[in-house]
């Protein structure tokens, strides 16, 4: 199955009350479309702090992600999901992140673009990137530069990735804006096996 046949998983975006703890509200709308209580859903950190729901749901994944005053959510059967949100907001360093952090494509793409829209291109990568990273367990501390994106035609596209994160054509991405100000990106893929 290609990855645009495997269908994307759920998400919603929620406002999170400035100082407002993000799992009880994501543990919320999980239990919700779960059908079950938030107060009994079965939710574990791995040894990483990633969550995992528990039986009976063990066969769904979720992640979320909050970034300013919003919350992104994301659950899918079969999956493994990772979400990310950024807030837009100035980010004079972007270029000089890209290029200590990216691979030297993406830095080199970033590099030729009008600074008037490079901050967006480089939430762009950053939201997509770390979505991956999430879903596959390891977060940022696996290495931004280990996946490499591009933008073909306006969407970006995994190209290459490091093999512990799998073969890149099996990861699907959708990126979002949820809400106004806000960019994020939905990354999943099937369960290896």
């Amino acid at each position: 199955m290609t990855p645009s046949a495997v269908p994307p998983p759920n998400w919603t975006w929620q406002p999170l009350p400035r100082g407002a703890a993000a799992e009880p509200l994501a543990r919320a709308w999980l239990a919700g479309a779960l059908a079950a209580g938030a107060d009994v859903l079965p939710i574990r950190r791995d040894l990483r702090g990633r969550p995992q729901l528990g039986a009976p749901f063990a066969a769904w994944d979720c992640n979320w992600s909050h970034s300013g005053g919003g919350l992104l959510v994301a659950l899918g059967e079969g999956l493994q999901v990772g979400v990310d949100l950024e807030w837009r907001r100035p980010r004079p360093r972007s270029l000089a992140l890209a290029q200590r952090y990216f691979t030297a494509a993406e830095a080199g793409w970033l590099a030729g673009l009008d600074p008037a829209v490079r901050e967006r291109a480089f939430l762009r990568l950053w939201c997509a990137k770390e979505a991956v990273l999430k879903a596959h367990g390891h977060g940022l501390a696996f290495g931004l530069h280990r996946l490499e994106f591009a933008d073909i035609q306006g969407r970006l596209h995994l190209q290459a990735c490091d093999p512990a994160l799998g073969r890149a054509e099996h990861w699907s991405l959708q990126e979002i804006a949820p809400a106004p100000g806000y960019l994020g990106a939905l990354a999943w893929r099937r369960l290896p096996g």
